[in-house]
């Protein structure tokens, strides 16, 4: 095929690239350069909100931070879960890789709704607390950094376990033998062999959960509440409640780039470990 049949055949993506994502970027855009929706006349009040802010800056900074603290989440219980599907039996993996897929199935809504019987001063982690005389009384987990964290962590592990057990099973099982029988502890091969080589699966996963948490608006307005501020839910607040168009369209671009900026960054490690 020539060149011109093959761009006749990526004409159709690039125009539905145009029309779906790039033209909504820029009409976002310009609406953070506006004084109203209308875009009537153009400022940067909306930038400046953003940066001058140390509100908004804090509540970017949380945004970040939230989706680290999930990848960190994550990856302590996904890593040993991989290493168990790793050495189990078949019918074993299939359980694992089961109870892996599953929360997929599951609206994202309702796994998030179902946290707040969990995460409630009445709920399953209370009661378990009360019930065995750890705290005296209920534990504040809802409209909490912590409670977010544990739920999201739940919500976000097949982003992670699944690149996990994918990158583990394509390590020759034969380099475990070897390892063992050079001498070497079951922890020594864990450290030099297994998660190296799993290392890109682990960057994968937690591109895919930083991504994810940082940007979980039912998650964070539903568990966190009004009390905790991340820029998913103040570009709602602007948008909707308080009809300040330019500002939430800064907002949610100041959202994008800082996710971009952090993917990138794994990607770039991931290649650069790649090469190595």
């Amino acid at each position: 095929m020539d060149e011109r049949g093959a761009w006749r055949l990526a004409l159709p993506l690039a125009v539905a690239q145009i029309l779906f994502f790039l033209a909504p970027l820029l009409i976002l855009a310009a609406t953070s350069f506006a004084t109203d929706e209308n875009l009537v006349a153009f400022s940067h009040q909306a930038w400046a909100d953003v940066v001058a802010d140390g509100f908004n800056l804090r509540a970017t900074w949380n945004t970040l931070r939230l989706g680290g603290l999930t990848v960190i989440a994550t990856v302590v219980l996904a890593v040993p879960l991989a290493l168990l599907h790793l050495a189990a039996g078949p019918g074993l993996k299939k359980v694992i890789l089961l109870a892996a897929v599953l929360p997929l199935l599951t609206s994202v809504v309702v796994r998030t709704f179902s946290w707040i019987a969990i995460l409630g001063r009445e709920g399953v982690i209370n009661n378990v607390l009360v019930g065995t005389g750890i705290t005296a009384g209920p534990v504040p987990l809802l409209q909490t950094e912590h409670g977010l964290i544990l739920a999201l962590t739940q919500i976000e592990m097949p982003l992670m376990l699944l690149p996990l057990i994918a990158s583990m099973g394509r390590i020759d099982p034969a380099l475990l033998d070897a390892s063992a029988a050079l001498g070497a502890s079951l922890f020594r091969t864990l450290r030099k062999v297994v998660l190296p080589m799993a290392l890109p699966g682990l960057l994968a996963g937690a591109t895919l959960v930083f991504a994810s948490a940082a940007t979980a608006f039912i998650s964070q307005s539903v568990i966190g509440g009004g009390r905790l501020a991340y820029l998913p839910y103040l570009v709602w607040q602007q948008a909707m409640v308080v009809f300040n168009w330019p500002l939430a369209a800064a907002l949610a671009l100041t959202l994008m780039v800082s996710v971009i900026i952090v993917v990138l960054a794994l990607s770039a490690l991931g290649r650069k470990i790649a090469d190595a």
